[in-house]
């Protein structure tokens, strides 16, 4: 047995239906007909992946999703996110896909520059047909859930979006409340592509939510029960993420956040273990100064005593003017270890940072159903979830800390907290660290965990890691 609290409304819902809805809830099915135009086929098969579900609300409101299969699940869960709040679900994809300007209008641009640097369409689309057979029939679930409640909902009219398709799903794979791309300063993006222009109207405004996160993993040792506890603290908005239960036949249930518009639960529990992110101080992103040449065929960087030439690509960006759409236009550079996000005196800057879709909404998938500490070892060996620590618990009385998921091995050398020198080879990054070699505690003799956004060399006490075991740029 393991006991979760924390989540927003969590434990008064967790207690009281933790018997899989001993409460009395409204039970619902996702039907009802309406008036938007859809091919007849794909009705038919919305239609009979909706028979397969039922949505039951608590006391509080808060949907338990089942399903026969995991992907019926999937269905149901963004059908019911969307009854609870469709415009959090639009918006975190316009901003994932970098279309917020099509409905904010010109103030959001460089936001929107910033993810096409990027995410490009055709490339998720691509990787949508690579993706295993099993995500693909949940990204397709995804997107029928969404499609099938805007047609059961002619009331609804959408900003932008007005048909999801299943490919969407992979801009936006990681749950946390500011992912890796968010790191590239606007103003300086818009100082280095804007030619002097005061669009971005948004940038220096902060947005006053809260950042980072807590969690603490108590072990059996330690508890009156003999049971692991697990404490789950995100310090988001009470809505950012929304609070839901999926369940299928297929052995799927986790309880938990959901941010608006994934199917996985990020932050939650499952009936064999637990899972907590909190912001990591661990470096996975890192600067390069490239020196440059213009020339008439283009613009050259040095590297290992040469030139290459730079990607050139031209984005035309849609926005909102009045009611209408109007454009503009960005020449954007990349070199190969990524964005040109700014300028620095003479030189440009790239950024190189992680960049594989598909592994990271493997893992946050897959996390949910991991039956123990093993299976959920297993899952972090993908090493997509790079913005974030990981403290677990689970049933059998394992707790664990993972600093980080994501290390690139690096040349110790160098000064990895500063911009470096892109011509030269040795900075590039040399592979992944493996899962043993990084940062990491399992049942710790003192029988707790805890991380509040800190470096973990005070993760359990006498029996945390030692900083002098690692390398720097670890923590």
């Amino acid at each position: 047995m393991l006991i979760t609290q924390g989540l927003h409304r969590l434990v008064a819902s967790l207690f009281l239906c933790a018997a899989l809805l001993s409460c009395t809830p409204e039970t619902t099915q996702p039907t009802v007909e309406a008036e938007r135009s859809v091919d007849s086929a794909e009705l038919a098969s919305w239609q009979a992946r909706a028979a397969n579900v039922t949505i039951k609300r608590d006391t509080w409101g808060i949907p338990h999703i089942y399903g026969k299969t995991d992907a019926d699940t999937v269905f149901g869960t963004l059908y019911a996110q969307a009854e609870d709040d469709f415009n959090r679900i639009e918006v975190n994809y316009l901003n994932a896909m970098g279309r917020l300007a099509e409905a904010e209008g010109d103030g959001e641009l460089y936001r929107d520059l910033r993810m096409k640097l990027f995410i490009d369409p055709a490339d998720m689309q691509a990787k949508y047909g690579q993706s295993p057979a099993w995500l693909k029939e949940l990204m397709n679930a995804f997107a029928d859930g969404l499609n099938y409640y805007l047609y059961t909902h002619p009331e609804i009219t959408p900003r932008v979006i007005t048909r999801f398709e299943p490919w969407m799903a992979l801009t936006f794979s990681e749950g946390s409340i500011g992912g890796d791309i968010e790191r590239v300063n606007l103003r300086e993006l818009q100082d280095f592509y804007g030619d002097g222009d005061m669009v971005a109207q948004t940038i220096a405004v902060s947005d006053g939510e809260p950042r980072g996160s807590n969690g603490f993993a108590i072990a059996p040792s330690n508890t009156i029960n003999g049971n692991a506890l697990l404490m789950i603290n995100p310090h988001t908005s009470f809505f950012f993420r929304s609070e839901l239960h999926m369940v299928s036949e297929e052995g799927l249930n986790a309880y938990g956040a959901v941010t608006w518009g994934q199917f996985f639960v990020y932050q939650g529990f499952s009936d064999k273990a637990g899972w907590m992110h909190t912001s990591s101080r661990a470096d996975a992103i890192d600067t390069y100064l490239e020196t440059i040449t213009e020339r008439d065929d283009g613009v050259y960087y040095a590297y290992d005593g040469g030139e290459r030439k730079l990607r050139e690509t031209i984005l035309t960006l849609p926005y909102r003017s009045g009611d209408a759409l109007a454009e503009r236009t960005f020449t954007v550079y990349h070199s190969h270890h990524g964005p040109i996000i700014r300028g620095e005196g003479d030189q440009w800057v790239s950024i190189k940072l992680m960049q594989e879709p598909i592994a990271a909404l493997t893992q946050s998938y897959l996390r949910t159903k991991a039956a123990g500490h093993n299976e959920f070892y297993e899952n972090m060996r993908l090493h997509t979830n790079s913005s974030n620590n990981t403290v677990y618990a689970d049933a059998q009385g394992n707790i664990a800390y993972y600093h980080g998921n994501f290390i690139p091995r690096r040349d110790l050398s160098f000064d990895w907290n500063s911009p470096l020198d892109g011509s030269d080879p040795a900075t590039e990054w040399q592979g992944l660290h493996t899962l043993e070699e990084s940062i990491t505690l399992l049942n710790p003799e003192n029988g707790w965990i805890q991380n509040t956004n800190n470096w973990p060399f005070t993760a359990a006490g006498d029996f945390s890691p030692r900083a002098e075991d690692y390398p720097r740029y670890m923590a």
